[in-house]
């Protein structure tokens, strides 16, 4: 771990899920500062080739994070890691710890670490639309397009955390210690995007409560009947992983003065379930999809909007997704499931 002391670096956690692999690759191409990238888990060894360091462990370890913050020069700090809002839904407690002890740690790393080196650091925090919670189908429905500060009355504790933690970054980057003699209010630079529903050709999904959309992809391509967990009309948010490393590393490029606010609205398409499994049809004719829905995870899904308005990061650090739905799936999510399961 002492390896490359002391150098300007970017801190990835969570390195080894869906949006690490696609960030870490990005980053090593632009090539400009060393990656150390936290996992709880060893790295994929496809991945290691573009760090200068990788680390096993988790984000709750004092000792860990102490000679983390002993070790290196930390200017930017990608904070990926959490536990997911299904599992969070078993585990609560676990997901608070996780998802918002773990924060702060990342939180205060960030403090030190300006002060040792003396420029703000970069702290860019994935954010997720389980933030919002809608009483109603009918409420949805109306709602349109929802704005950042909408409806912020989250029913999942995945939801309850991340809205908590855009708050703590918000407070870290302006308001930290604001009684205190020697209050330093600049260390942290915090960025934050909600993401939509993520959907990826690489990686299979995990089990999260948006999951639906690619599960019905994976089965189909492997000739596995998939009954859905939400009703066939359903609709909500998503974007295509390489418009969502793209979209975070170019926030994390904006300018400060660029920006308006902290947490930022994205979005690509808005399908229904029932419009997935007709384009996962059309390229896979065998495709067994049925509808089956589960009464709980449905309403979790029923209390997100069905779009977000994203005209403030169109506006503030020039967002426009490169995958619309036809493109998503034809050139990107169809060919690479094929060739997964080929």
């Amino acid at each position: 771990m002492a390896e490359h002391i002391r150098k300007p670096g970017v801190l990835i956690t969570g390195a080894n899920g869906e949006m690490g692999h696609g960030l870490i690759e990005q980053l090593a191409k632009n090539g400009s500062m060393h990656i150390i990238a936290l996992d709880v888990r060893p790295i994929d060894e496809s991945l290691k080739k573009y760090c200068s360091t990788t680390i096993v462990g988790d984000i709750l370890e004092a000792r860990l994070l102490e000679r983390m913050q002993s070790e290196y020069e930390i200017h930017t700090i990608y904070h990926l890691a959490a536990l997911l809002s299904t599992r969070a839904e078993f585990t609560p407690e676990a997901a608070h710890r996780v998802n918002v002890e773990g924060t702060l740690n990342l939180l205060k790393i960030a403090i030190e670490q300006s002060r040792w080196h003396g420029q703000p650091v970069k702290f860019i925090f994935p954010s997720s639309i389980a933030v919002y919670g809608l009483p109603n189908k009918e409420a949805k429905k109306q709602a349109g397009k929802v704005k950042e500060g909408e409806w912020n009355y989250p029913r999942t504790m995945y939801g309850v955390n991340k809205l908590y933690c855009e708050h703590l970054g918000r407070y870290y980057a302006n308001h930290y210690r604001q009684l205190a003699a020697d209050t330093d209010a600049h260390g942290v630079d915090f960025r934050s995007i909600r993401f939509p529903g993520l959907i990826s050709a690489t990686t299979v999904p995990s089990g999260g409560t948006s999951d639906y959309a690619p599960e019905i992809l994976h089965a189909a391509a492997q000739d596995k009947p998939y009954a859905c967990f939400v009703r066939e009309d359903v609709r909500i948010p998503f974007m295509a992983m390489p418009d969502a490393i793209v979209a975070t590393l170019k926030l994390e490029g904006a300018t400060r003065e660029q920006l308006t606010q902290s947490v930022y609205n994205i979005t690509s398409f808005s399908p229904s379930a029932g419009e997935v499994r007709d384009i996962v049809r059309r390229e896979f004719k065998n495709a067994q999809t049925s509808f089956s829905p589960d009464d709980k995870r449905q309403a979790i899904v029923d209390s997100w909007p069905e779009d977000v308005d994203d005209s403030a990061a169109r506006r503030d650090w020039g967002f426009v997704p490169e995958y619309d739905l036809a493109r998503a799936f034809n050139e990107y999510l169809i060919p690479g499931i094929r060739k997964r399961y080929a």
